[in-house]
């Protein structure tokens, strides 16, 4: 099959980069540790230029010889490469956010190659606490796309879970309002640069029973006190032998997203409506985490959507006509499991 898109998912650690075919279907698709942070420093040639920018040299690694094969390929982008430490900064557009309003804000940077490589931009909630997301909407849009016009027409609650757990609800095809959670950079940060690290010790295999409890711990009345004070059990109770060493990794994990889910059913209720339906998009791992934790925290139906990044990158540079109709006419239906 022809390629017809070169689409990159460049964030702060990563770069993944897809060669997509009609309809979307992935061809290719490479990963490398060559995020915005991480830039290749070796200077090198590429077409006929010697080159020392770390941007274009991650950007031939990912997909120059794609661009060698055909050079007429469409790149679109979507990430922290658009941020202000990026490649090019792309503006935010704030919410409601549709994919014909990111498509219409493209930023363009053009590489050594002469390649046009189009940037979308960020999301920005402005409230009291101003909310930001990149990359993520790029996501959502994927999963808005493959659902039946009725069906994203609807409320939606769509989750990503990660080191900045991003919750979005979601109606008639835009992004409305969004909430952050540093789920995962607190974790990083209680295990290795706090007293807690002192005892937790981490292993290759999943603690269910202490992710369990964790979570148990955060939902419950004892949880109400937050997480400021939760957390310290992590460290008395392997003190009182009641937590293993090996235990208190996951069992500081569950408390934490315990506390989020928490959260985050709270403040759907202030809405007076019943808990809704969640959608996760993310790593198979982590994603097993979160639906333990939903399910404990009362949200009864729960699905895991597959390629959304491919999908949402895809279905913008349609929109921004960087796709011929007939390759991006029938796209097919993003994979969504139970």
């Amino acid at each position: 099959m022809q390629a017809q898109l070169i689409a990159l998912d460049w964030g702060t650690t990563s770069l993944r980069a897809y060669r997509l075919g009609e309809h979307g279907r992935v061809l290719e698709h490479r990963s490398l540790t060559a995020g915005i942070m991480q830039l290749p420093s070796t200077p090198r040639s590429i077409a006929g230029q010697q080159v020392s920018d770390g941007f274009e040299l991650a950007f031939d690694e990912a997909c120059g010889d794609w661009l060698d094969a055909d050079p007429s390929l469409p790149v679109i982008a979507c990430g922290m490469v658009g941020s202000a430490q990026g490649w090019r900064e792309a503006a935010y557009q704030q919410t409601p956010a549709s994919v014909a309003a990111l498509s219409s804000a493209l930023v363009t940077v053009r590489s050594v190659r002469g390649t046009n490589v189009h940037i979308i931009p960020g999301v920005l909630q402005r409230s009291e606490l101003p909310n930001v997301m990149r990359g993520e909407e790029t996501q959502v849009l994927g999963v808005l796309d493959a659902l039946p016009p009725g069906e994203a027409a609807s409320p939606l609650l769509i989750g990503l879970p990660g080191s900045h757990s991003k919750w979005v609800r979601a109606q008639d095809g835009r992004i409305v309002h969004f909430d952050t959670f540093m789920t995962g950079e607190v974790y990083a940060a209680l295990s290795s640069h706090t007293i807690l690290g002192r005892t937790l010790q981490r292993g290759d295999g999943f603690d269910a029973a202490a992710f369990d409890r964790g979570v148990g711990v955060a939902l419950s009345s004892v949880g109400a006190a937050g997480p400021l004070s939760t957390i310290f059990s992590c460290r008395t109770l392997g003190l009182t032998g009641a937590l293993s060493g090996a235990a208190q990794s996951d069992y500081l994990s569950g408390l934490l997203i315990g506390h989020e889910i928490a959260a985050l059913a709270q403040l759907l209720r202030d809405d007076a409506a019943p808990l809704p339906a969640v959608i996760l998009i993310g790593s198979d791992a982590l994603l097993a985490r979160y639906q333990r934790a939903l399910d404990a925290g009362g949200f009864a139906q729960i699905t895991l959507a597959e390629q959304a990044t491919e999908r949402g990158l895809w279905r913008v540079a349609v929109q921004a006509g960087l796709i011929p109709s007939l390759s991006a006419a029938a796209a097919r239906p993003l994979h969504v499991e139970n």
